[in-house]
């Protein structure tokens, strides 16, 4: 037996999903993503988001409202006559009349330990928090902002991953993306022989994860080392924290634990070791504006920082 379901996703996250659902033999009667957005090298050509790429690639009928709260949009959805909707990083609110259509209910995969983090960005959240460890978990959607019911069959539907010293959000990101898709799959074959149970969200340790604004991209160097770190690889590789380094805009992709002190935002060294507020950084990798990513010691050989020099 399998479900009919409709899958509501768009960025690279919510793509391991869309492929196990498929290899299960569900059916899957529609994909719901965002519409393409303008990009390519300049930045005029359509791009159609991750999702809507694989659906195609699968011969799956894809849609792309704007919004979900039109009449026309919502007995589109319900013409579908789905068993269940599977939401993964989709980005539009579902409003109660899409979450009420199918019959066995809307399941949204988040990337984390709810109730901590939920929002928009739990993965640069949690690694900018410092925090031990990350996850995904199914929870079943109400009409709140992540707060629905968590998941269970003989347990809570959740996997956790601890957060190494040094991982970015773009490994995490990876992880979880691969978790969360063998998680799903679990649920639904829970869901299909009607053995899923639920369980409401703690109500305490909520925490919300707001948009990276790129207003807070910029490094601050008068922080703690260890902040400084946290900060650097909870936005890497995107957005990327950046600094100014001999008068320009560079992207910082990986630090590590820098000896000595100084002055905040001041060169200790001609290798790119960085004074903090009580410690320092020393910078692994970073990117110049339209580059690629590169070791900092051959960013050095073209652009030589010299121990004093001030890093903004």
């Amino acid at each position: 037996m399998s479900l009919r379901l409709i899958f509501m996703g768009t960025p690279d996250f919510a793509v391991p999903t869309l492929l196990e659902l498929a290899g299960q033999g569900h059916d899957i009667a529609a994909v719901y993503t965002r519409a393409a957005k303008p990009g390519g090298r300049r930045g005029l050509e359509l791009q159609p988001s991750p999702v809507e790429r694989e659906a195609k690639r699968l011969g799956l009928a894809v849609h792309t409202p704007a919004s979900l709260r039109g009449a026309d949009t919502q007995a589109t959805f319900a013409s579908h006559e789905a068993d269940a909707a599977i939401v993964v990083a989709y980005g539009l609110i579902l409003p109660k009349a899409i979450l009420d259509t199918p019959e066995l209910g809307c399941f949204n995969l988040h990337a984390s330990l709810l109730p901590r983090w939920r929002g928009a960005a739990p993965i640069n959240r949690a690694i900018m928090a410092g925090d031990p460890e990350s996850g995904v978990t199914v929870m079943r959607m109400d009409v709140g902002l992540d707060t629905g019911d968590i998941v269970m069959d003989n347990k809570p539907m959740i996997e956790r991953v601890p957060i190494g010293p040094n991982m970015t959000a773009g490994q995490l990101h990876d992880t979880l993306a691969r978790l969360g898709a063998d998680l799903m799959g679990r649920a639904l074959t829970a869901l299909e022989g009607r053995e899923l149970r639920f369980k409401p969200q703690p109500a305490a340790g909520v925490t919300y994860a707001q948009k990276i604004d790129k207003a807070e991209t910029r490094i601050d160097w008068s922080k703690p080392w260890q902040a400084v770190h946290d900060h650097v690889r909870g936005l890497s590789p995107f957005p990327g924290a950046w600094c100014e380094l001999a008068g320009s805009r560079v992207k910082v992709l990986r630090t590590m634990k820098g000896e000595g002190s100084g002055s905040p935002g001041t060169a200790l060294d001609d290798g790119l070791t960085v004074a903090c507020n009580g410690g320092a950084v020393r910078i692994v990798e970073l990117q110049k504006a339209g580059g690629r990513p590169m070791p900092a010691d051959e960013f050095l050989r073209g652009t030589p920082i010299r121990s004093g020099s001030a890093i903004s």
